[in-house]
């Protein structure tokens, strides 16, 4: 059995039950470079290009062995403060600021909930590792999916379009992305403006924006392949030390999954929204005498609202808004099916829609029984600015004009798969000329957060008080609505709500 004095023994003992508390076992048996005990023991991380790197140094430091021997009890003290188990002691104790250090980092990243911010916290931390000040990461997708993006760490938009100049050859994120020789790992540039071979542009690029130093790392996984590559700008000739290097791989691995998930889910949501709108009218029917337009939120997950407007016989139009129960695929997809479905009985029996509703709600009993939905259907005849319309447990349309803003006093009927036999009485009302009358599904007034009396109280302000002006314009007076009804970007933020706004203005 190995002598190992008790004093060696307590602090091996502390650091396995720290160890096994932050669960980065692997982690402290990856970082020990048994053989240079004098770099980890340095009383502070050097400092680069002028910026004291975050990382904590160790809070013990080993004091220089004497040379010589000594003898008595001066020597015996020596020999004890700085024995093995001393360097031991101050060896794990930087271990374990570095671990906390990579724990609050990754607490950070694993918060991210968006991919770009993913990409900006990846920066923030990966330079304070370095100790660099700048930087950019550059998202190239290796299998050509995109999104391909460029986000820059105190670098503005016009840096970073001096950047694209240079032969992209001659970046390191080049090389690292198109797989050029030197490009498999990290690419350190100490001292760019007297490096051998630097293209010209690159060093007057360089130059005029005050980097002297890069270091880069591919950001790849073995699942996803290659995702993009980091690159961190020193302002000064420089390179991150061992200690650093090492601490900065570890994270970007760890991020790099963690941006690979993201990735998925953004793909995700853009497919959701892309079938989304192509279930939707690619385009809005031009019928003289109505002005439409039409405005569509959909979330992350995507959502079953939908609008439609269709020209009928005898120079009528059909107005159509409706929502699906649930979200996801499943609900697009009946969303997709239950518009087509009222497209074709607007067309058989639009005059009356009742009827029109009536078979609507006929086929969805029988096709999906365990589905329901509300719609509201109008029948327009422009020439005389009348408009018969039913609603299947929908919200009232709203009213806007010079002289009233008043929501439409519809009969109370339950939505479509709610009862055996859906039927309820329409209603028909007259546009005075300039008036605008708003469709719109229940996801505008949810999104608000506020009461259902409370948010139709607020889409009623939001209506009054258009200004006279954009009163003319049917895509104006949506989008004065939209923002107001929902203000500070809260229409485009990601929510399970989906909202549609159909707007169409009588001459």
């Amino acid at each position: 059995m190995l002598d190992i004095p008790s004093r060696v023994r307590v602090h091996v003992e502390t650091l396995l039950a720290a160890q096994n508390y932050m669960g980065v076992c692997d982690a402290i048996e990856q970082y020990a470079p048994v053989g240079k005990p004098d770099a980890m023991n340095a009383p502070h991380v050097p400092k680069v290009a002028g910026i004291d790197s975050t990382v904590p140094a160790p809070a013990h430091t080993v004091a220089p062995t004497a040379s010589g021997t000594g003898s008595g009890t001066g020597s015996s003290s020596a020999a004890s403060s700085t024995g093995p188990g001393a360097v031991l002691q101050d060896r794990l104790a930087g271990w374990v600021s570095d671990l906390t250090t990579l724990h609050e980092l990754t607490e950070r990243l694993v918060r991210t909930a968006t991919l770009n911010d993913a990409l900006q916290e990846l920066l923030r931390a990966g330079a304070a590792l370095v100790g660099a000040r700048r930087g950019l990461v550059v998202m190239e997708p290796g299998d050509g999916l995109g999104p391909d993006t460029t986000i820059g760490l105190g670098l503005a938009r016009a840096d970073l379009g001096h950047i694209e100049t240079v032969p992209r050859s001659s970046m390191s994120y080049g090389r690292i992305l198109d797989g050029l020789p030197g490009g498999e790992g990290e690419i350190s540039q100490p001292d760019l403006l007297s490096e051998d071979g630097l293209d010209p542009r690159h060093r007057e690029v360089a130059a005029r924006l005050g980097y002297a130093a890069s270091y880069a790392l591919p950001l790849s996984t073995k699942a996803a392949g290659r995702l993009g590559a980091a690159v961190w700008l020193y302002d000064e000739p420089a390179e991150p030390v061992e200690r650093q290097r090492h601490l900065v791989g570890l994270y970007v691995r760890y991020a790099t999954e963690h941006l690979a998930r993201l990735l998925e889910l953004d793909r995700t949501r853009v497919c959701m929204k892309t079938i989304s709108q192509e279930l939707l009218p690619p385009r809005l029917p031009r019928v003289p005498g109505v002005q439409l337009a039409a405005r569509h939120r959909t979330g992350p997950r995507g959502g079953g609202d939908w609008y439609d407007a269709l020209p009928l016989p005898d120079a009528a139009l059909g107005l159509a808004v409706g929502s699906v129960t649930g979200s996801g695929p499943s609900a697009v997809a009946a969303m997709g099916r239950l518009r087509a479905s009222l497209r074709a009985y607007a067309v058989m029996e639009g005059e009356d829609p009742v009827a029109v509703l009536s078979d609507l709600e006929l086929l969805l009993r029988l096709t999906e029984p365990a589905r329901s939905a509300t719609a509201l259907f109008a029948y327009c005849e422009p020439a005389l600015r009348k408009i018969t319309l039913a609603g299947a447990g929908h919200s009232p349309p709203l009213v806007v004009g010079a002289r009233r803003t008043e929501f439409v006093e519809t009969s109370l009927s339950a939505p479509l798969g709610m009862l055996a036999c859906w039927e309820a009485p329409s209603v028909e009302l007259t546009a005075e000329p300039g008036e605008t009358v708003l469709l719109y599904t229940d996801g505008l007034l949810h999104r608000t957060g506020d009461p259902m009396d409370r948010a139709f109280a607020r889409l009623h302000a939001a209506a009054a008080s258009v200004p006279r002006a954009l009163r003319e314009d049917s895509g104006a007076l949506a989008d004065h609505v939209l923002r107001s009804v929902l203000p500070d970007g809260l229409d485009e933020a990601d929510s399970a709500e989906d909202v549609v706004l159909l707007a169409a203005r009588f001459e």
